[in-house]
């Protein structure tokens, strides 16, 4: 039973990773430690079951259970702000200039794709950060399609 409830918490995991990497990857190191305490014997069945039900509330809740400043709102914001090492200035700036310059359906289409690629580039220029793995953050939002 244990290891179902195990591979069903790894599957939304896994699914949900696109979404927020850091936050879920958070939550896949967290299970792997549930995991090996359980194998190890190191917690006992209903402490296991305590831990994984509070871990699968947290994997369902997403991420509300981090304080966030006011202006970081919606799902898609948390994710960046997760994502940007909590930089809310930055993600305020990303958010616009996608919401600025996404076209309708711009998802799968390449030149309205590299148009908010590029819009998300000139706000990163100066910062080290790679603008393919925020580009494709992006286009993981539901709210930016």
């Amino acid at each position: 039973m244990a290891e179902t409830i195990e591979n069903n918490l790894r599957r939304v995991i896994t699914l949900q990773n696109p979404v927020n990497p850091k936050y879920y990857g958070e939550m896949s190191d967290l299970l792997d430690d549930l995991i090996q305490g359980r194998r190890q014997q190191a917690i006992d069945y209903q402490q296991y079951l305590k831990q994984v039900e509070t871990l699968a509330q947290q994997v369902i809740q997403k991420d509300n259970t981090t304080n966030y400043p006011n202006s970081i709102d919606t799902d898609a914001k948390r994710s960046l702000y997760n994502n940007l090492e909590q930089c809310e200035q930055l993600v305020l700036k990303i958010d616009q200039s996608v919401r600025t310059t996404k076209k309708a359906d711009w998802i799968g289409h390449r030149l309205k794709e590299k148009q908010v690629q590029i819009a998300i580039a000139k706000v990163l220029s100066g910062c080290n950060i790679d603008v393919e793995r925020i580009f494709n953050l992006v286009k993981n939002q539901r709210e930016y399609h």
